[in-house]
């Protein structure tokens, strides 16, 4: 890539993602990295990027109003120019439509200039006619209304309307937001008033969160990794509601706890900060990179009572071997329909055949990892789905097969998070209600 013109770089990798299958956080991360984009271009690079991916089934529904082919039948590059100038037409408000659409159609004419006319047509159609765009009907199909107007998969929008019921449109509206930047204070070396103030001094506005007693908002932040509070290890960057999860957890200075699927650490460093850095905390993910991540963070966060290594959590381990544990936190592998707010392109890859799969490989780590939990010991699952396949689920099923286990009702154990328990005692975080990601958590306890 490394290419000056930020619509051109965002292009280039608006392609990769979709020919590639390749993740948006991780191209852009290195075109910012190693590429030319400086100053306000680096931001508009990231906007049309993750804008397009968020307000892609918008955008294609907008072409189809103005193109006589329909849009899954156009070359790719023209429907991901089009997506490109469409967003900035439509959701940009501080790009004028002109420069739009014109210098959409100088990278069309860069690109694939046979289409520039055809381009420039449908740009500038749909720019006059938006007053005139038809949408589906919220009445006669709820679910088609909110996958157009909101953009989101259709089969997405059907279960959101069978769990939410008039609440699914507000939640498809804040889905299809930037979510918020909200970080953790490692009280290990400072305390979260004390990071709010370190952060001012950086040029950052800061709130403290509604529910987390660690974490901090942030706004204009830009990138929070080269801040020198963020280098110290004074925070880690990590939503609310994943915060949440170790605090139901409660583990306790020198308990020996284990924290499956740990990648990328996140959650393990929080049960190291929450022990004062005086428990055991093995962590295990089945990838060797991803493995590294968390040394890293433990170093930067300066915790020692983490110890790392390689599991595939579905099998017994002979680098467990007989080892039990007091507390055991299983931040299962799952569909991430509740973060898609923070990986777009995820939720156009995603399909209902899915999730039967994904729920047997995590009711299959439970059913593997509930073996080295001790007799009256705790057991944390979580994910960050919104599905109910995923989540009651699998743990109905799980119960099923174990006696030896009960869910512990969080409402009495944590009653000052009770707003954001269920009626069964479970967690459940939506971005409309909490400005939190869609986030599930149950506690269970080995009775025998």
């Amino acid at each position: 890539m490394s290419n000056k013109n930020p619509r051109r770089a965002a292009f280039d990798i608006l392609v990769r993602i979709e020919r590639e299958r390749s993740f948006a956080d991780i191209l852009l991360d290195h075109e910012l990295t190693h590429g030319m984009i400086t100053g306000a271009d680096r931001g508009l690079l990231t906007e049309l990027v993750y804008g397009v991916l968020r307000r892609q089934a918008t955008l294609d529904h907008i072409i189809g109003q103005f193109s006589k082919q329909r849009p899954h039948k156009l070359e790719l590059v023209v429907r991901l120019l089009l997506r490109l100038g469409l967003y900035q037409c439509f959701y940009l408000d501080r790009v004028p439509v002109s420069a739009a659409v014109n210098e959409t159609v100088n990278l069309a004419k860069q690109i694939v200039p046979r289409a520039s006319g055809f381009i420039n047509a449908v740009l500038r159609n749909a720019d006059r006619g938006r007053d005139a765009i038809v949408y589906p009907d919220r009445e006669a199909d709820p679910a088609e209304y909110l996958a157009i107007r909101y953009s989101h998969p259709a089969w997405l929008t059907s279960q959101w309307l069978r769990q939410l019921g008039e609440e699914a449109e507000p939640l498809a509206a804040a889905m299809a937001e930037p979510p918020p930047i909200t970080v953790r204070a490692n009280r290990l070396r400072t305390s979260r008033d004390g990071l709010i103030k370190r952060l001012e001094g950086e040029g950052v506005t800061a709130a403290a969160t509604s529910w987390s007693p660690d974490g901090v908002r942030l706004s204009h932040a830009g990138a929070v990794t080269r801040l020198a509070s963020f280098q110290e290890g004074l925070f880690t960057v990590q939503d609310e509601s994943s915060q949440l999860a170790p605090i139901f957890l409660d583990p306790k200075e020198g308990e020996r706890i284990l924290d499956a699927c740990a990648a990328p650490g996140g959650k393990t460093t929080q049960i190291a900060q929450l022990t004062g850095d005086k428990g055991e905390i093995l962590a295990c993910d089945v990838s060797q990179k991803k493995l590294r991540l968390i040394r890293e963070t433990c170093d930067r966060l300066g915790i020692s009572s983490v110890r790392t290594f390689s599991m595939d959590a579905t099998a017994p381990s002979a680098a467990l071997g007989d080892l039990r544990f007091r507390k055991i936190l299983v931040d299962a592998p799952c569909s991430g329909l509740g973060v898609i707010r923070r990986n777009p392109e995820g939720k156009w890859w995603k399909s209902p055949a899915d999730l039967p799969q994904l729920a047997a490989t995590q009711l299959a780590i439970l059913e593997n990892l509930s073996g080295y939990l001790e007799a009256g010991g705790t057991l944390v699952y979580a994910t960050c789905s919104t599905t109910v396949q995923e989540n009651e689920e699998v743990l109905d099923r799980f119960l099923e097969r174990h006696p030896e286990f009960v869910v512990e009702d969080l409402r009495p154990l944590f009653p000052s998070l009770s707003p954001l328990f269920t009626e069964r005692g479970f967690f459940r975080s939506w971005p409309h209600r909490d400005g939190m990601d869609g986030f599930f958590a149950g506690r269970l306890k080995k009775i025998q």
